[in-house]
C-alpha cells in the first residue's frame, strides 16, 4: 500500500452494499469493534454498546443540527438548478456562500418563496457568494429548503428503484441542538433517547461539542500527495462547561471517546499536546491523517466513510491504515451497510 494514498479502498466493492435509508430502529444498525492492540474484529449491534463501555467512559458527541440547506431554483431561461447554502457571509443573512453548478457571475437565479439569488463571483475554494433579496434565515430554510441528502444515497435509491422514507427526521441526530451544518454528524445517527439512557445509568458519560459540517468534511482527497490537501476551516465550539468535563476526567484516568469524525476534529483543534481542552470558539482547519498524533481520544465511533475522503483519512489515522483496510474488508464481507446511513465502527 502507497504511504500516502488511501486508495486501495476503492478496490473495496462498497456500491452495493450503500445504505439507502437508515436503520431501524436506529440502534438496530451494527458496529464493528476494532480493537487496536491485537488487531481483532468483534461484531456487534450499536444497541448493545453499553456492554462495551463503562463507567470509565465518556462520550463527546457534536450537538450541530442539519438546516435544510438545498434551494431548488430556477433560471431565466427555465432551466432547473440549485444552491448548496454552506454559511452566511453576512449578519443580515443575505449574503450566503454556496455550491451550485454551471453558474456564472451576475446570473440571477429564482429560488422558492419569491427570492431571488444573485450570484456575486466565484470564490478562490470553488464556492460562489450569493446576493439574496430577502433574508435566508432558519424560518426561511425550514419553509422552502430541503435536507441536503448526500447524491449518493439519492443515486443508490435510483438505482434500486425504491420509495424515499421521509429523510427530515431521519437525517439528524436526536440530540442535534444548533442550525449550521449542510451535512450530518452520522456517528451519531445510532444513538436513541432510551440508548442514551441506559449508557448513562451505566456510568458512561457524555459531554458536548460543535462543530458545523460543512464543505470542509465531505471535499475529496484528491491530491497524488495528500500532504497537499487543505481541509477548508468549519466552525466549532466547545463550552467551558464541556471543558472542565473533558479535563476532569481525563485527569481522573477515564477513558474519552470521541463520537465522529467531527466531534475528533473539534477536540483536537481546542487540545494542546497534553492532552488538555479549551473552551472557546473558533475554526477548524485541521487535515488529519496518518501519521498524525491523538491528543485527547482514546477510542473513536465513526461510521464506514467514503474512499479519497477526509474522514477516511482521519479514521486510517486513528485505526493504523493496514487495521482499517482489514475491517473494510471484514465489512464488506459481512455485508455491513456503509456510508452516512450505514453501520459504524468503534476503535479502541
Amino acid at each position: 500500500m502507497s504511504n500516502e494514498s488511501l486508495k486501495e479502498f476503492s478496490s473495496l466493492e462498497i456500491e452495493p452494499l450503500i445504505a439507502d435509508r437508515p436503520a431501524e430502529p436506529r440502534d438496530s444498525s451494527r458496529i464493528m469493534a476494532v480493537c487496536r492492540a491485537d488487531g481483532a474484529l468483534l461484531h456487534r449491534n450499536f444497541r448493545d454498546l453499553p456492554e462495551l463501555l463503562g463507567p470509565g467512559d465518556m462520550l463527546v458527541l457534536n450537538r450541530s443540527k442539519v438546516w435544510k440547506a438545498r434551494l431548488w431554483a430556477k433560471k431565466q431561461t427555465g432551466g432547473k438548478s440549485e444552491i448548496l447554502l454552506m454559511a452566511p457571509s453576512t449578519g443580515d443573512r443575505t449574503v450566503w456562500t454556496g455550491l451550485c453548478r454551471k453558474i456564472i457571475d451576475g446570473q440571477v437565479l429564482a429560488c422558492p418563496g419569491g427570492v431571488t439569488a444573485e450570484c456575486l463571483k466565484r470564490n478562490t475554494d470553488g464556492s460562489f457568494s450569493f446576493k439574496f433579496s430577502a433574508p435566508v434565515d432558519e424560518a426561511y430554510l425550514a419553509a422552502n429548503g430541503e435536507v441536503p441528502l448526500p447524491t449518493y444515497i439519492l443515486k443508490a435509491r435510483k438505482r434500486r428503484g425504491v420509495e424515499s422514507p421521509p429523510d427530515e427526521p431521519n437525517y439528524q441526530t436526536v440530540y442535534a441542538a444548533e442550525a449550521g451544518s449542510i451535512a450530518a454528524h452520522t456517528a451519531g445517527f445510532h444513538f436513541t433517547p432510551e440508548l442514551l439512557a441506559r449508557l448513562a445509568s451505566s456510568g458512561v458519560k457524555t459531554a458536548f461539542v460543535t462543530l458545523h459540517i460543512g464543505w470542509g468534511t465531505f471535499r475529496p482527497v484528491r491530491s497524488e500527495d495528500p500532504a497537499s490537501h487543505v481541509m477548508m476551516e468549519e466552525a466549532c465550539e466547545v463550552s467551558p462547561g464541556a471543558a472542565a468535563a473533558i479535563n476532569a476526567h481525563r485527569a481522573a484516568g477515564g477513558r474519552v471517546i470521541a463520537v465522529g469524525t467531527s466531534s475528533m476534529r473539534t477536540l483536537e483543534t481546542f487540545s494542546d499536546e497534553n492532552g488538555v481542552v479549551a473552551s472557546g470558539s473558533g475554526k477548524a482547519g485541521l487535515f488529519i491523517r496518518p501519521g498524525y498524533k491523538f491528543n485527547v481520544a482514546g477510542a473513536f465511533i465513526t461510521n464506514l466513510h467514503v474512499p479519497e475522503s477526509a474522514p477516511l483519512y482521519m479514521t486510517a489515522a486513528f485505526a493504523g491504515r493496514e487495521l482499517l483496510f482489514k475491517a473494510y474488508a471484514e465489512a464488506v464481507k459481512e455485508k455491513y451497510r456503509f456510508y452516512s446511513y450505514g453501520d459504524s465502527m468503534f476503535i479502541c
